[in-house]
């Protein structure tokens, strides 16, 4: 019997029960949240698990909502079984005061340059991380700057007005 979304689901929910939330399948691809304290733990499950085998980590990164109380930062992992072909979409939110979330690093080495770039970015600290510095940004940024606290454009920039454009 083939994997579905549904069989990945319900081995999730009798695993985690209703700590697990928000099940999503956009375009086909099996979404779901999960407390920030039980990321690893998920992702755990998701790896040893034979009959889920979710053991490449396509993607990770950050989202800043910053509407969203107590929950700003969310931390989103793109895992897939190469063996069936499936892939899922896990989140955790963190709030922006203390956005810990667990490093994945143990589970896949993938996870070290992808960490770096969601801390570089978005200021997420993965706990027991090896190396949590900055990747691209230099070291002396006291800001983020994937976070949406900025304006996109300076207001009294006189050559972005659209009279000059035709407009």
């Amino acid at each position: 019997m083939s994997l579905t979304n549904e069989i990945i689901k319900q081995r999730l929910t009798e695993q985690f029960g209703e700590q697990l939330t928000e099940w999503e399948e956009p375009y086909g691809m099996l979404t779901f949240r999960a407390p920030t304290a039980m990321n690893l733990k998920v992702l755990q499950f998701l790896f040893d698990s034979e009959e889920l085998r979710f053991r490449f980590l396509t993607d990770l990164t950050g989202v800043h909502f910053p509407a969203r109380k107590d929950e700003e930062l969310c931390v989103v992992y793109h895992l897939h079984n190469l063996a069936d072909n499936i892939r899922l979409r896990l989140k955790v939110y963190a709030p922006v005061e203390k956005p810990d979330v667990f490093t994945a690093t143990q589970l896949f080495s993938g996870a070290n340059w992808m960490e770096r770039e969601t801390y570089d970015f978005f200021g997420v600290n993965f706990i027991g991380h090896p190396n949590l510095i900055r990747i691209l940004n230099v070291d002396e940024m006291d800001y983020f700057p994937m976070r949406k606290e900025y304006q996109m454009e300076d207001p009294t920039r006189r050559d972005k007005d659209d009279e000059m454009f035709g407009r």
